[in-house]
């Protein structure tokens, strides 16, 4: 579990290092998929389930498909060109990372499971602790969230108030 987390916090540190170097809007935008894919499935490690980090992935996939239509709308023809300096700094970034999790002792320790892990995993699965006390207040601020965004994007929307362009 420490080794996956350490290998997910080091490619979410990739993947911003890798944002600086960026300045075309559909490679920001796949890399900022990316960043939320990677935050989204280390806060599912970090919880005791899966469902936080998948509405956190739905929503965010939602935002980043009207920043998608914006930007196409906006800049429809501008020619995507990648360099090879930054082809050349992924590559040894992700070569040092496969070296370091090589060498972590830990690596070879994580694919041994015993009948008391499973069970704890299985335990910790339970759908129903998600609405008792400490994580009803998650889900409650969850809640809240979704509404204020559904009321932002219902006014932004509008066609004559808000900054979308009309389609022809």
């Amino acid at each position: 579990m420490l080794c996956m987390m350490m290998l997910l916090l080091n490619s979410t540190l990739i993947m911003s290092i890798l944002m600086l170097f960026i300045n075309h809007p559909l490679s920001m935008g796949i890399t900022l998929l990316i960043q939320v894919l990677l935050v989204s499935l280390i806060t599912g490690m970090m919880s005791f389930n899966m469902w936080f980090s998948y509405i956190l992935f739905l929503i965010m996939v939602g935002g980043m498909l009207v920043l998608f239509i914006y930007m196409t709308s906006i800049a429809s023809n501008e020619k995507f060109e990648y360099s090879n300096k930054i082809m050349l700094f992924m590559m040894m970034l992700m070569f040092l990372m496969t070296i370091s999790l090589m060498l972590d002792s830990y690596f070879i320790e994580y694919f041994n499971f015993t009948l008391e892990n499973i069970n704890n995993f299985k335990f910790n699965m339970m759908l129903t602790k998600f609405f008792n006390y400490p994580y009803n207040m998650l889900l409650m601020m969850l809640m809240t969230y979704l509404f204020i965004t559904l009321i932002a994007v219902v006014k932004i929307s509008k066609i004559k108030y808000g900054p979308l362009r009309q389609i022809n």
